[in-house]
């Protein structure tokens, strides 16, 4: 009888840690990741060209690049979910959360951002000594972020930062080594990320304006705010112009540069200071097409083998 017990209690106890890790998934808006990680595999498709790394090993050295990302992402953005519970709490947009609304706890929070820090780890140790030296500073940088709003306006160039050096990791998880030209990539992502988080936060302006939370609209209005984030996104266009000069790429590559202006064209089209209904559609649906088609013309370049670098 007792042992009937257990094997009932112990599929309701796997089920309830199945749950739970869903509901985390959740919480950190997983599919988001599709935000960096076409800027990370652009990365890794430079460095291929550029190191000449042999086309066998590749394989295995994206899948250990996305392992990476995940696991990176995910412990950054469930350790601002636990460490931004109170406020988002306090947020009428937010308070629906998993963890102020009681259906996550942050003890399980803590144990999935473990589990995703030595998922980064492993991943790192698999690339190359160099990636796995550097994995406590690519922690370190995408954790600080989420205190950042507590004390500076530049908030958003640090989440930035976070997506920004993705691209240069995935150069060093194939080449072994950092070289400079990545960097353009890495500013781009900077100042792109920059720019639609600005866009996303102008929905919190009431109440980081009455709370003294830091952000570019609570210091600056609206207004001025959107104008910000389109210069923001015009030093994107001319960081990847950058690149694709000093890499010497071909057509393609130029196509999607073309096609991501366009794309941030239509997204400051979406919102105005008057009007924030269509956020969302600027920030989730148009900033994952433009990493989407951006990695797919630059990867068709560099497979076509229309640049010089």
């Amino acid at each position: 009888m007792v042992t009937g017990i257990k094997m009932v209690m112990q599929p309701v106890a796997t089920a309830g840690v199945w749950r739970r890790f869903a509901m985390t998934l959740e919480m950190i808006k997983f599919e988001h990741s599709v935000f960096a990680l076409p800027f990370a595999l652009t990365g890794a498709a430079l460095s291929w060209r550029a190191s000449g790394y042999p086309v066998q090993g590749m394989a295995w050295k994206l899948l250990w690049i996305v392992v990476a990302m995940v696991g990176a992402r995910s412990a950054a953005m469930a350790f601002n979910r636990v460490l931004d519970a109170g406020i988002d709490a306090r947020n009428p947009r937010t308070s629906t959360r998993h963890i102020p609304a009681g259906l996550l706890s942050p003890r399980f929070a803590w144990a999935f951002i473990a589990a995703s820090a030595a998922l980064l780890i492993l991943a790192a140790g698999m690339l190359n000594p160099l990636c796995l030296k550097l994995s406590p500073l690519a922690l370190a940088v995408v954790m600080f972020y989420s205190w950042t709003k507590r004390f500076t306006s530049f908030s958003h160039l640090v989440l930035g930062f976070s997506l920004g050096i993705a691209p240069a990791a995935a150069w060093i998880a194939v080449s072994g080594r950092l070289d400079l030209p990545i960097l353009w990539l890495t500013a781009a992502v900077t100042f792109w990320t920059a720019g639609f988080d600005i866009i996303y936060s102008c929905q919190d302006f009431d109440f980081d304006s009455r709370t003294g939370l830091f952000s570019i609209p609570a210091k600056l209005g609206i207004g001025r705010a959107l104008v910000v984030a389109r210069l923001l996104h015009v030093a994107m266009a001319v960081c990847l112009a950058a690149l694709a000069v000093t890499l010497e790429m071909g057509q393609l590559a130029w196509y999607g540069i073309g096609v991501t202006v366009l794309l941030l064209a239509w997204e400051h089209r979406l919102v105005k200071a008057g009007d924030m209904s269509r956020v969302n559609a600027a920030f989730f649906t148009m900033n994952g097409w433009i990493s989407m088609l951006f990695f797919a013309f630059w990867a068709a370049d560099v497979l076509t083998g229309q640049g010089g670098y």
